[in-house]
């Protein structure tokens, strides 16, 4: 069958034309298995092999927080088996957290029915041993003493340890011995081969189940030891490790801990980490924190109750642990429940009491401050159960998963930073403490773990040579570079522009008056602003999409045309409720570049940094490379390339209606690197794959982004279609490394097939990962690496292609190198030309005087994603609903989709 026979879906469209008619010497084929060749599967595209390794650059001795590990138990099998808990009655467990005390109790109890074997269990619903089971069907019956239950009795007060006889009976039901029935089936066979396999670059599915097998004995080893599991990282319940955040939050330090196939060998990979939790201790201590209000009489009560919903408490004197499902109506004071009356002549009767009179009087409990405030609710929603908030504690290592504020953060960064030597210390100390060499399941499968970081050779790329104003050159030292005495290499002319002031305080004359005086000195011709348009003094309470309706007003009236660009003075530095309307309203309605600004701190070097910015948005440029200037880049400036970066941005953790944002950035103007322009949609919230690359609503048409971003380039570089299209992605995790080459790079082609059937570009497709724990230590120096190190051997992929790069100069606490993994290359670059490439692009971002540490299109696709992610921040709930989006792709949720850009800014660095 001609494949033009088949629609866009590689199915039949219409029937073939009649057969010709067949000779008798021929013999004929089962029709199905004719049919069967065009409809065969398309072949999946695998992440490439490594091609060899680079030498360029300056060699330097390097060690790095991965193990050796040796494994002398190749020939066993680890067995899976699913498990199932049921109650007494049948009725299956669904709560969490009771599995491991169940599985602690059937290791005890049924020693010899398991015979004698040790197994890990991964908490939910899958438990390994080394070698088989007894049976490839058990079933236990076990029993916990001291569950706590949260079916309380009624109405109650649950603390069944007070004077009150009734009481007691009360309480008894609630609190004996539990039953659970544990059904142990088998699932799989996994050889323990595999992993030698992988370590041969002979990777299979058996490999990723045998590691994933490893890395639940280290969760079930630190299970052991009272952590708090976060994945592959563990936190001690340890003073030593908690620092205040502010917020009544706390961070956290514990440790990543996981296996990793290398070149060398299995390794294992610790690092140190960070999580947030609640501050442990009063409950209305954590929530006069967390409001940061001066007494609980202060406190929103709404807010409080979404904010303690699950978390638990131990509560006195009984100290007995539940967990929080909300708050009482009323207050202590008033609140009633039932309580059955203590006599002993069979009266059942109930009274109304209230739980203050019952906790003081009932139970002889002073309570100082609670008689006012709601109390906690532990109770089913029909069977509610309270007390008083005085008497509940938060009990510790208890995650806190909702966005952190600017302070916040800036706070755990400042507490959380470590100087390398300190690292490589608490590192070691870690390892000690794990003491992984007491873990039964770990000798049983021969493994032992070196105490000593791993030695690796590491080499350091020259920084490439930049081009200034006035035919400057220029070479970074230690990544840096500054502007003093040197101007811009394509300084922009501004001569229409004004100033808005929402209400900061300055002298508005003064900075202007600098800011040209700065401009000159780099090369920009800047006049004099048409006005400075201050905000009136009505409107500064008004909602912020109001004050930005009524400056606009302002600009309108008094400016005679449309600026080229609005300078904005704001009052805050950070989060600032202006900047998403203000810069919505000048990107998509009047399409005005806008630089915002917090007059606070004004000096030279803090104007020379906005001019950067400014000269960026306007289509200039502030520095070049220069190979890009000869053009003399390996490959690229030979053949018309495309580069793009991509990202997606999701929302907060726990907003799951909020879109999420996805952004490409593709290169502009070849043969230059350094100019870039972005496309920004919205897709279903938490979506990480992007699904708009290629959108065909017609046969003529395609609405997706890369279209958009091919004809740009097409216009830009003198109508020359690209030879090459090299992706840079970013925020994909190994496991998505298939649907990125098999889905992502498929739209890209289609797009680009769409637009000429007959064009062929070849693809090179890059990951950038910086969410890693591989940490690079200088033999001999508490300094961090310098920048341009670059890693290629001994602790990567055995098989596949990657290096780790740290292009930036590390200030503060340890470098985090980025972490490339080059999937796909029909260029057919040398590793040398690659490393050197992607070195190159971390100098290209305009709006530092510094290498940074990831290339700069990934950056630039972030901050586009930020960028416009302002925008669904203020939108009112009428704008985005489903009048205005498309369906997600689950077809329910209605995805709001972002307002279009005005040509003037659309291939404009807007997002600089």
């Amino acid at each position: 069958m001609d494949s033009s026979e088949l629609d866009g879906n590689g199915t039949e469209a219409s029937l073939p034309p009649p057969p010709p008619v067949v000779p008798p010497d021929v013999v004929p084929v089962k029709a199905e298995d004719a049919l069967a060749e065009p409809v065969k599967k398309k072949v999946s595209r695998l992440p490439i092999a490594r091609r060899g390794l680079g030498s360029k650059g300056m060699k330097i001795a390097l060690q790095t927080n991965h193990f050796k590990v040796n494994v002398t138990n190749n020939d066993g099998n680890f067995f899976h088996y699913s498990v199932a808990f049921a109650y007494e009655d049948g009725r299956p467990v669904e709560g969490k957290g009771f599995g491991r005390r169940i599985m602690d109790r059937v290791h005890e109890t049924y020693a010899s029915e398991l015979n004698g074997k040790d197994f890990a269990y991964d908490g939910e619903k899958s438990l390994f041993t080394i070698g088989a089971l007894p049976s490839n069907k058990l079933e236990f019956e076990v029993v916990l003493e001291d569950v706590v239950s949260n079916r309380n009795n009624g109405n109650c007060s649950p603390d069944g340890h007070g004077d009150n006889e009734s009481d007691k009976k009360r309480m008894r039901r609630p609190y004996r011995a539990k039953k659970f029935k544990v059904e142990i089936s088998y699932a799989a066979k996994i050889p323990m081969q595999a992993i030698a396999n992988a370590l041969r670059g002979q990777e299979s599915e058996n490999f990723q189940e045998a590691i994933r097998v490893l890395d639940i004995i280290l969760r079930q080893h630190a299970a052991k030891q009272g952590c708090l599991l976060v994945r592959q990282s563990f936190f001690h319940n340890d003073p030593r490790n908690f620092a205040e955040v502010g917020g009544g939050v706390l961070g956290c330090r514990g440790f990543h801990s996981s296996f990793r196939t290398t070149q060398s060998g299995l390794s294992l990979n610790i690092d140190v980490t960070t999580t947030m939790t609640i501050q442990p201790g009063p409950v209305v201590d954590f929530l006069i924190a967390n409001q940061n209000v001066r007494d609980p009489f202060q406190l929103d009560w709404a807010k409080a109750k979404r904010t303690l919903k699950n978390l638990r408490i131990k509560v006195s004197p009984s100290n007995q642990e539940y967990k929080i499902t909300g708050l009482s109506e009323l207050p202590c004071r008033d609140q009633t429940f039932s309580l059955k009356k203590g006599g002993r002549d069979g009266d059942d009767g109930t009274e109304e009491v209230t739980v203050y009179d019952y906790f003081v009087n009932a139970r002889r409990i002073d309570l100082r401050y609670s008689a006012e405030l709601p109390c906690i609710n532990v109770g089913k929603p029909k069977r509610p159960t309270y007390f008083p908030i005085e008497l509940c504690e938060l009990v510790s290592l208890q995650r806190y998963t909702k966005a952190l504020s600017t302070l916040q953060r800036a706070s755990l960064v400042e507490k959380s930073r470590q100087k390398p030597p300190e690292r490589m210390r608490v590192l070691s100390d870690a390892l000690k403490t794990s003491n992984y060499g007491s873990e039964p399941m770990l000798q049983n499968c021969g493994i032992s773990i070196s105490t000593g970081f791993t030695q690796v050779d590491g080499r350091v790329l020259p920084s490439p040579r930049l081009k200034l104003g006035n035919g400057e050159d220029l070479n970074p030292r230690n990544g840096r570079w500054n502007f003093s005495n040197k101007s811009f290499v394509q300084p922009i002319k501004i001569e229409r522009w004004a100033v808005v002031n929402f209400s900061a305080r300055c002298d508005v004359r003064a900075l202007v008056r600098d800011m040209i005086r700065v401009a000159g000195t780099k090369g920009i011709s800047m006049e004099d602003p048409f006005d400075v348009l201050e905000e009136s003094h009505q409107f500064r309470r008004s909602p912020p999409m109001v004050r930005v309706e009524k400056m606009f007003e302002s600009i309108q009236s008094k400016l005679p045309g449309v600026p080229q660009f609005l300078l904005c003075l704001i009052p805050e530095r950070k989060n600032c409720e202006i900047y998403g309307p203000w810069k919505k309203k000048n990107l998509t309605e009047y399409g005005i570049a806008s630089q915002c600004m917090c007059p606070l701190r004004v000096n030279d070097q803090f104007l020379t940094n906005v001019l950067m910015k400014i000269n960026a948005k306007l289509g200039g440029l502030n520095t070049l490379l220069g190979v890009e200037h000869s053009p003399a880049l390996p490959v690229v400036s030979k053949a018309p390339t495309l580069i793009l970066g991509m990202d997606v941005s999701h929302g907060s953790p726990g907003q799951s209606d909020i879109p999420s944002i996805a952004a490409v950035v593709s290169s502009r103007q070849w043969p230059l690197i350094s100019k870039y322009r972005a496309c920004v949609r919205t897709q279903s919230a938490k979506v990480e794959m992007i699904d708009n690359l290629f959108k065909k609503v017609s046969d003529k048409d395609d609405d997706g982004i890369i279209r958009e971003l091919l004809l740009d380039f097409y216009v830009s570089s003198a109508k020359r279609k690209p030879d090459n299209i090299i992706i840079f992605r970013d925020g994909v995790s190994e496991s998505q490394f298939n649907q990125v080459l098999n889905k992502e790079l498929d739209q890209i082609i289609e797009a680009c097939k769409f637009l000429d059937e007959k064009w062929e570009p070849k693809f090179v497709v890059i990951v950038a990962q910086k969410n890693h724990h591989t940490r690079f230590f200088q033999s001999g120096s508490p300094d961090n690496v310098p920048p341009g190190t670059v890693v290629d051997n001994k602790i990567c992929h055995p098989r596949n292609y990657d290096f780790y790069l740290c292009a930036h100069a590390g200030m503060i606490g340890t470098s985090r190198p980025t972490h490339y993994h080059v999937l796909h290359d029909e260029v057919g670059f040398s590793a040398d030309e690659l490393q050197e490439l992607v070195h190159s692009l971390s100098y290209v971002y305009q709006r530092s005087t510094t290498s940074i540490s990831v290339v700069a299109p990934i950056c630039y696709a972030h901050l586009a994603a930020t960028q416009v992610g302002h925008f669904l921040k203020f939108e009112d709930k009428s704008e985005t609903s489903s009048s205005h989006g498309g369906l997600s792709a689950a077809g329910a949720v209605p995805v709001p989709q972002l307002p279009k850009l005005q040509d003037s800014v659309s291939n404009s660095m807007f997002f600089c």
